[in-house]
């Protein structure tokens, strides 16, 4: 270990949190950091000087955390993804601090209240969806239970588009999130790495030595470090979420700007700063796959750099990195990191190619989360040649070294060794970020039972096969401080009213409440709480929409990314059926309803979009019949992000998982829906298999085909005409939709997407038709029978608790990090 020569550090004074004390404080940020008189000062001002109170007590802690891990020489754990969808910081940190009553007190006696303000937080744009969530719950809970951690990612400018609506269909307009800055985060001027693209590949070395590859990029760019402090519940550990920002090395060709070339001389300026403009561009050009795979090595780089400079700085060498670090990739994203890793510590470090890839494969880790194929990315091989030609060569490497491997040890087939191989030749030559990250990592993971299961007879069967020992499951988690705690004030409440404190700690005490299910006072006052939130999710929709939603009907929400998988189609299409059974049959009791989407669909996925815009076209429809009675509505709320979906989740009754069964890796809504007490509607797919057996079959809707039966229809042949044909429902349901009587301006608007559910049906939307429909009516009787369907949901949010990324983390932790 290297000795260096430590300076005194002085403790600070331990901070008072009385509310007079903070009031003073936010007087002096106010003053002296934003320069207003507490006069004229704007609410934003305030939001600006309240932060940077909090930020300080957490600063505090962070360097204690940082001293504490090398005082220790604790292993560190780097946690790399594209996505952190963080959402607003401000309640999350001062709740974890414990300070929330304090600081409430401390604005209120300045005539600030916390609630406003807090509103006007930014929502940072750093993730799409799951993925991204998940990272987020992942770094509050790595600080919670004690892991030292990073998170690594891209500081977007202006990270996933801003979804609007335009006659029903989805616009994406740019999220400026940073417009006025970010008191959060602290810009590191001394972590700063070149990243280079393109170039040549220089050799150095005769015959009588081993040669020596020297990368000669034709353009470079500066990765530059911005660092944001995660604080864990309690503030017991503060970690770090540091961003990389792209610059360029000139910032502008001054030649150029004197000849008159203003424009071209801010060339470069320009392309290094596209590379953290936006989270994922559309790739349906070369030109957005060109970039999305210079992001994807521009933060891969970047972490790597950092990981070793940190390493090196208090320890000899690179033999005890896999001892003293763990780099878990978040999906493929960040897959390219296990050529650079190799390319680092061979041509830069001087370590031999078998001693490089010894080190690499022992300190990655990897986690998939999908079994799509469209998912698991590849990049074309000239493609990637040209933009990192030297980690063409190590992949080549590393694909050789593999390939001798699985036919001398395991004598694999042909057939086996195209499957296993990181190049996909058939067709035009890819490079596979799957494989490259399987066999580049000791440790792959599925993110549910069945997932996991599932991985290892499909998309990585005959890797598996090679190495068996790899593949271990760790099912998702989220976090219960911001998905229950501060998303549902009164729900907590009462379960602290009801079981005391300790489930704050230990999610899983929430088992406790299981006696107070059946309890009419508590079931009142839980209706009572979910009744609220409901009200709270009405009053948006109706600023945001001018739709009225009446609280007492049952709030049956779906929010999450749009995607045919996960099947959006098959609830608005039931939904067209139930309007025509309510206008058919208007003397049958039925359930008033309110049917709430939410999701961002990509850029070029057409037919998500036009998922949305069917929606929005059944949704005008149907609110504006009279013959409906107001028994059934239909609302998709655009811009979907963190900060709708904690007024949304407390808000539900029904909790929408209805993905083609084998194809949703886990999901995180499900839980966050449980956990706030919503009752399920679910396939056996992704994490609601886990939800069964932990809720109990009595507490959730299952429905529909599995897993293995999707699979074997698809084998041996569909015939969803057949179906149709035998389902009167779907059949008028369809008819209606693909005859135009939605979209009357374009009688032809939905023609293709409904006959490619007669065709092929590949997400079984017919397939399951019939099952959901069914399904939905049993909701219907149980919620007929209030006392059964809070005793239902208060066991639903009773028995989440193993839900707990705080359980996900330790499992990590214990089983593959051998960290904390």
């Amino acid at each position: 270990m290297n000795t260096v020569s430590k300076p005194i550090i002085l403790s600070p004074a331990p901070r008072s949190s009385r509310p007079e004390i903070l009031a003073e404080e936010i007087i002096e940020r106010l003053t002296y950091r934003i320069g207003k008189d507490a006069k004229v000062a704007k609410p934003h001002d305030w939001l600006t000087a309240t932060i940077l109170v909090v930020r300080d007590r957490i600063i505090d802690k962070w360097m204690e955390s940082t001293r504490k891990v090398y005082e220790t020489g604790a292993k560190r754990v780097y946690y790399m993804s594209l996505e952190f969808l963080i959402g607003r910081l401000m309640r999350d940190a001062v709740s974890n601090l414990g300070l929330m009553e304090e600081v409430r007190d401390a604005l209120a006696s300045l005539g600030v209240d916390i609630n406003v303000i807090a509103g006007l937080e930014p929502d940072a744009a750093l993730g799409n969806g799951g993925l991204g969530r998940l990272a987020a719950c992942f770094m509050e809970s790595m600080a919670t239970v004690d892991v030292p951690a990073y998170g690594y990612g891209i500081r977007y400018v202006h990270g996933l588009f801003r979804q609007q609506m335009a006659d029903g269909w989805q616009v994406e307009l740019p999220e400026n999130w940073l417009a006025h800055g970010n008191p959060w985060e602290f810009e590191r001027r001394e972590s700063a790495y070149e990243i280079g693209f393109g170039g040549s590949i220089e050799v150095i070395g005769g015959h009588d030595e081993q040669p020596r590859y020297v990368w000669k990029p034709a353009e470079r760019v500066i990765a530059a470090a911005f660092d944001t402090p995660v604080v864990g519940w309690r503030g017991k550990r503060v970690n770090t979420l540091r961003l990389w920002s792209a610059q360029p090395i000139d910032p502008i060709l001054l030649d150029a700007f004197n000849a008159g070339d203003h424009i071209g001389a801010l060339r470069e300026s320009n392309r290094a700063e596209s590379l953290t403009r936006v989270l994922y561009p559309a790739d349906a050009t070369p030109a957005g796959q060109e970039l999305r795979l210079r992001q994807e090595y521009f933060f891969s780089s970047a972490s790597l750099q950092d990981i070793l400079r940190r390493h090196l700085q208090q320890y000899d060498d690179f033999t005890s990195l896999p001892d003293k670090v763990a780099i878990q990739l978040n999906d493929t994203h960040p897959a390219v990191s296990v050529a650079e890793l190799t390319r680092l510590l061979c041509d830069v470090h001087g370590l031999d190619f078998d001693t490089a890839w010894d080190i690499t494969r022992r300190t990655f880790s990897y986690t998939n989360h999908t079994l799509l194929p469209e998912a698991l990315e590849s990049w074309p091989v000239p493609l990637f040649e040209r933009l990192l030609p030297r980690h063409m060569q190590i992949i080549y490497a590393i694909n050789a070294k593999i390939l001798i491997e699985a036919r001398k040890t395991r004598n694999f087939s042909d057939t086996e060794i195209r499957s296993i191989s990181l190049i996909d030749e058939s067709g035009d030559r890819r490079v596979r970020m799957g494989n490259l990250a399987f066999v580049g990592s000791h440790s792959i993971n599925g993110v549910s039972a069945l997932h996991t299961d599932l991985m290892k007879v499909t998309v990585f069967a005959d890797l598996h096969k090679l190495y068996p020992d790899r593949i271990n499951n760790k099912t998702n988690g989220i976090t219960p401080r911001r998905w229950l705690q501060q998303c549902n004030p009164g729900l907590t409440g009462l379960v602290r009213e009801a079981i005391g404190d300790e489930f704050l700690d230990d999610a899983e005490k929430l088992r406790a409440l299981d006696k107070f299910a059946t309890d009419p006072s508590f079931q009142q006052k839980f209706a009572a709480v979910k009744r609220a939130n409901k009200v709270a999710l009405s009053n948006l929709v109706a600023s945001r929409m001018g739709v009225k939603l009446d609280p007492s009907a049952m709030f049956d929400i779906q929010i999450k990314r749009i995607h045919e998988y996960k099947r959006q189609l098959l609830n608005i299409i039931e939904a067209v059926a139930l309007y025509d059974q309510i206008r058919s049959h208007p003397e049958l009791d039925w359930v008033p309803r309110v049917k709430l989407f939410a999701g961002k669909a990509a850029p070029s996925y057409y037919n998500a979009k036009l998922i949305i815009k069917l929606i929005n076209d059944v949704a005008r429809t149907i609110n504006n019949d009279p013959s409906v009675r107001g028994l059934l509505k239909v609302v998709f709320v655009p811009n979907y992000n963190v900060t709708l979906a904690e007024v949304m989740v407390p808000a539900a009754d029904l909790s929408e998982q209805i993905s083609t069964a084998g194809m949703e890796a886990s999901g995180t809504g499900n839980m966050k829906f449980g956990l706030n007490g919503a009752l399920t509607i679910g396939t056996l797919d992704g994490a609601n298999v886990e939800m069964r057996d932990n809720v109990g079959e009595d507490n959730i809707v299952i429905f529909g085909l599995q897993a293995d039966e999707v699979a074997k229809i698809r084998s041996e042949g569909h015939n969803p005409r057949a179906i149709i044909e035998g389902s009167r429902e779907l059949s008028q349901a369809l008819a209606a939709i693909s005859s135009g009587v939605f979209s009357p301006d374009d009688r032809n608007r939905y023609t293709g997407l409904i006959d490619g559910i007669y065709s092929h049906d590949w997400f079984m939307v017919a397939g399951d038709f019939d099952a959901y429909s069914a399904a939905q009516r049993e909701v219907d009787q149980i919620w007929t029978n209030q006392s059964s369907w809070y005793e239902k949901t208060i066991n639903n949010t009773a028995r989440m608790g193993w839900f707990s990324s705080d359980r996900t983390i330790r499992q990590y932790a214990d089983e593959i990090w051998r960290a904390g």
